[in-house]
């Protein structure tokens, strides 16, 4: 099959998300982004879909699906709410798939059915106050005490960390060292571990219907079991799943930057001024035929990219260019969005606004849009 047709299914799977969205998360998208509450009924909606099982085997609770048709899902709904959708990116991505893919049979048994079901969320803790695209730097500490593993640390910008259906955070700690590196491994620690603190959530720019933490660990204790994966291969294992999150964000990006255009569309249509509507003048019609073009390279790179990952060849740097091509293409879209609108794009009640909020950390998260250029080009052999 071609890279960029979808199949029936796929076109049913997409369609039946793009309907959820604008039946059941546009209506709510306001009041979650102005209150910062993230629709918990929502999202029990979106697991009863299937959802949150989409790219795992039916024998383990899945739909039997791919990381295409996850990605499929995610754009559907950031086109009308980018908080609902990276809720989902993070809760399959950084919470589910790490323990489908490296948990042992309890560990899996254990938390992966309420996962798959949208009955619970999970958070990955990797990102530190002095490690971020640095993730080698990694500060926070785990060393072995009768049988348990004693955290030490903080983490900070953890997506699904703190809601009231969390059960638990992955982190990345140092367990020792190794030929004089950091031996640095992943650990599943439950919300109501004693000495693990979710701290007040944060005053984000945008996403805020996202529920984000900081974290903090002191003398948290878990027991030795609850490594996940190898010992010493946490910081692998993880790079793997950043290159799948950065074909979801692009996915994610290409959605926000369909629904500034339809948006902006709809409203140079109906907005009139001196006498004709906006979409009249050419300088708006070249506006929006360039918003269609970031839309349609974007969806072209994120399909390359994820179809090339579900046939199992690389796609490292396909998922760089993805996730530049898109983030930037959402970003650019907003704001183009936003300047059609005028004087009601700077409105949080248009869903541009929200978009022009949201979209920033698009060029951000997953990997800055800087180290997507570095790995591009360390790809060509310039880096």
């Amino acid at each position: 099959m071609d890279n960029y047709t979808l199949s029936d299914e796929e076109r049913e799977l997409a369609q039946m998300v793009r309907e959820f969205a604008e039946e059941v998360v546009a209506p709510v998208a306001y009041e979650a982004d102005r209150t910062h509450t993230l629709p918990l009924d929502v999202i029990a909606q979106m697991g009863e879909m299937g959802l949150f099982g989409l790219p795992f085997p039916e024998e383990v609770g899945g739909q039997g699906g791919d990381h295409f048709a996850l990605c499929l899902a995610i754009e559907a709904l950031a086109r009308v709410d980018q908080s609902v959708a990276i809720t989902l990116e993070a809760s399959v991505s950084l919470g589910a798939m790490p323990l489908y893919r490296f948990g042992t049979d309890e560990q899996k048994s254990t938390y992966l059915p309420d996962l798959l079901a949208g009955r619970a969320l999970a958070g990955f803790g990797l990102t530190e106050p002095e490690a971020g695209s640095d993730a080698g730097a990694t500060r926070t500490t785990a060393h072995l005490d009768g049988g348990e593993w004693v955290i030490n640390g903080s983490k900070q910008f953890i997506t699904n960390s703190g809601t009231d259906i969390t059960r638990f955070v992955t982190v990345t700690a140092v367990t020792g060292e190794h030929e004089g590196r950091k031996e640095i491994s992943t650990i599943i620690v439950p919300n109501d571990t004693a000495g693990f603190n979710v701290e007040p959530a944060y005053d984000k720019l945008g996403w805020h219907a996202s529920d984000t933490h900081p974290l903090s660990f002191q003398d948290a204790r878990v027991p030795e079991a609850n490594l996940l994966g190898e010992r010493g291969r946490g910081f692998a294992n993880f790079l793997y799943a950043l290159d799948e999150g950065r074909v979801a964000i692009a996915a994610l990006a290409t959605g926000a930057a369909e629904g500034c255009l339809e948006a902006a569309i709809d409203y140079a249509h109906k907005r009139v001024v001196f006498g004709e509507p906006l979409a009249t003048r050419q300088s708006v019609q070249f506006m929006l035929a360039r918003m269609r073009l970031r839309v349609h390279n974007a969806r072209l790179a994120w399909h390359h990219a994820a179809r090339l990952r579900d046939a199992g060849k690389a796609f490292k740097t396909e998922a760089a260019i993805a996730k530049l091509t898109a983030s930037d293409a959402a970003m650019d879209n907003a704001r183009d969005a936003t300047q059609i609108f005028g004087g009601n794009g700077f409105m949080n009640e248009y869903p541009v606004a929200r978009h022009f909020r949201d979209s920033k950390i698009l060029e951000i998260g997953e990997g800055t849009n800087e180290v997507q250029l570095l790995v591009i080009a360390r790809s060509l052999g310039v880096a």
